[in-house]
């Protein structure tokens, strides 16, 4: 059975969570940056999901509910960031790429908390020059507003192998092929394709994640080749599935 967990209302720290941990929806007054130094971590909100393997973190603005989902054991780093320290200038929460240095310099952060004012300072300063620097990754799964498309994403959320097309799935809902297509773009901001690929990343990460070969993976995420899976992959993650798990 997955755990849940209540964590401090300080934004700053690190925790080691067992595969399967829920840490309840909660929210901080300050910026927050999450990132996984090992096994893979799922940030969920109102407007949907994100998820960061390790070399991915997720920026949560202030004042954002949101719950963490560990997929694998997963080391948790979290950092604070003031209000007025919004770097990237990000309204919505967002995937961000991890370089070495980026890395290092949030593991400090969690590691030193006790550091004195001078030395905090100085390493937040450097944190914000190199988030500046950190591209926005597509890792987003956005969440359906309307009760016909919610229902379509209800179905592949519970099998994302499902490759019934858009008009195959409108029969099972109740709506037509161009009023789904039109729900996506306004709901979701992408066509149902891009939508459907997100939701089989995502859900590749966390296969990954519990340890699922890569074949087994590409099969139950819907891919017709283990080679097409790797492909996307590759194009999504900069890095292959083998070399990520």
């Amino acid at each position: 059975m997955p755990s849940t967990r209540h964590f401090p209302p300080t934004p700053t720290g690190r925790h080691v969570l067992a595969p399967g941990t829920v840490v309840e929806r909660h929210h901080h007054d300050e910026h927050q940056i999450v990132y996984a130094g090992r096994g893979v971590l799922s940030v969920t909100t109102d407007a949907g999901s994100w998820v960061a393997p390790p070399n991915r973190a997720i920026w949560i603005p202030a004042g954002t509910p949101h719950q963490h989902h560990a997929h694998g054991a997963t080391d948790l780093l979290t950092v604070g960031l003031p209000v007025g320290a919004n770097p990237l200038g990000l309204l919505a929460p967002a995937v961000l790429g991890v370089d070495p240095l980026l890395r290092e310099l949030i593991r400090a952060r969690t590691s030193e908390p006790d550091a004195g004012p001078a030395e905090q300072r100085r390493l937040l300063g450097v944190l914000l020059d190199r988030l500046r620097q950190s591209p926005q990754q597509p890792v987003h799964l956005p969440a359906a507003l309307d009760p016909r498309l919610v229902a379509v994403c209800a179905l592949l959320h519970a099998d994302p192998a499902d490759g019934r097309t858009l008009p195959q799935l409108g029969t099972a809902v109740g709506a037509s092929a161009r009023t789904l297509a039109r729900l996506c773009r306004h709901d979701l901001g992408m066509t149902f394709p891009q939508w459907r690929t997100q939701l089989r990343l995502q859900h590749a990460l966390r296969l990954l994640a519990s340890g699922a070969p890569v074949t087994l993976v590409a099969h139950r995420c819907g891919w017709a080749s283990t080679s097409a899976f790797i492909d996307v992959f590759r194009r999504a993650f900069g890095h292959t599935p083998g070399t990520h798990r």
